[in-house]
């Protein structure tokens, strides 16, 4: 298989003293990639900007206009958590724009798929707000796209980022033409994605949240994706998967108490892509969320891309969790309930 990686150091032009979601996790990721020689097994595609047309497809004009202005002004904080400095509009666009151009790159067999390494992040970020550490909605901007430019008629985002997706969710509420899943630990920042939040109107049934009580672990979150995931996937047929993975479920990272090891980030890869293997010939793009314990973050990018190459093998330089997991066995037989596969 040949992946593709989107990448430009004018992410790391996005900056605020002291905050977690800093240049260094980019910095952390690319040195990990060359260190272990997977930087030439894959493909590099260059980002390109998100137009305005692309932006407002999912954010209101208001919306761009607020985080425009205030970058245009040096820049400044949209709430305590979500800073930008006079670069950010640049890296935000050039973000969104290259999952636009990867979906294009995939769609066109350009490559077999794809990672997009972006920041900042993208899917707390609403119709109508910038919020938790994001600006413009990454992800969505690209599920767009692909609806719009590649006439598709379903998208399947997966998110499994330890914090809900609520900018996500948000946007895709009401259609039927994107199924969001997501897992996260709950209740968390933002305090949204309970199992009740299942769509509305014509997209009553295509969102699915499964809320997580902390040290759900490797064994959990697999048969989450087993059970629920892969079914929903096969009733739905999704023609592209997208995929917002943040490596904040890792047992070691200060922001969360999931569980997951890098062994267990390579197995959800390898899952995912046999589920785009069978149900929409292989199309599916991922896109950097959260992670914020820099050697986690690096080397489960790390563990992503070899599921994405295809090899037999994953390390886990830094082992299984101290803590001990939960059997969750229960709880997803009773969402299995909720979504109707039983």
């Amino acid at each position: 298989m040949t992946p593709a990686y989107l990448y430009s150091p004018i992410f790391l032009e996005h900056e605020e003293e002291d905050h977690p979601e800093s240049p260094e996790r980019l910095r952390e990721i690319m040195r990990v990639l060359r260190e272990t020689d997977l930087l030439p097994r894959l493909t590099a595609l260059e980002p390109v900007v998100a137009t305005d047309a692309q932006l407002e497809a999912v954010h209101t004009p208001d919306h761009i206009a607020r985080v425009k202005n205030l970058i245009a002004r040096g820049g400044g904080h949209f709430d305590p958590d979500t800073y930008a400095n006079a670069r950010s509009l640049d890296a935000a666009r050039l973000a969104a724009g290259a999952l636009v151009r990867a979906v294009d790159a995939v769609m066109a067999r350009e490559v077999d798929n794809a990672f997009a390494l972006v920041r900042p992040p993208g899917h707390h970020a609403t119709r109508t707000r910038a919020m938790g550490f994001c600006l413009f909605n990454n992800i969505a901007v690209a599920a767009q796209h692909a609806l719009d430019q590649h006439k598709l008629e379903r998208v399947l985002i997966a998110d499994y980022d330890v914090h809900h997706g609520n900018g996500t969710q948000d946007i895709f509420y009401r259609t039927s033409r994107v199924l969001y899943f997501s897992t996260h630990q709950y209740p968390h920042y933002p305090g949204t994605g309970n199992w009740d939040e299942i769509g509305e109107g014509d997209g009553r049934g295509f969102t699915v949240n499964v809320p997580l009580s902390p040290r759900v672990g490797d064994e959990g979150y697999q048969r989450i994706f087993d059970d629920l995931l892969f079914p929903l996937a096969e009733r739905y047929r999704p023609q592209l998967i997208l995929v917002s993975v943040g490596y904040d479920a890792h047992w070691s990272d200060p922001l969360a108490m999931e569980n997951l090891s890098i062994a267990g980030y390579g197995a959800l890869a390898r899952t995912l892509v046999e589920l785009a293997r069978a149900q929409c010939d292989g199309r599916i793009v991922f896109t950097l969320e959260g992670g914020y314990n820099l050697p986690a973050l690096a080397h489960g990018v790390a563990a992503t891309f070899r599921a994405l190459l295809g090899d037999a093998e994953i390390p886990d330089p830094l082992g299984q969790s101290p803590r001990a997991s939960r059997d969750i066995g229960d709880y997803v037989e009773q969402l299995k309930g909720v979504h109707r596969l039983v």
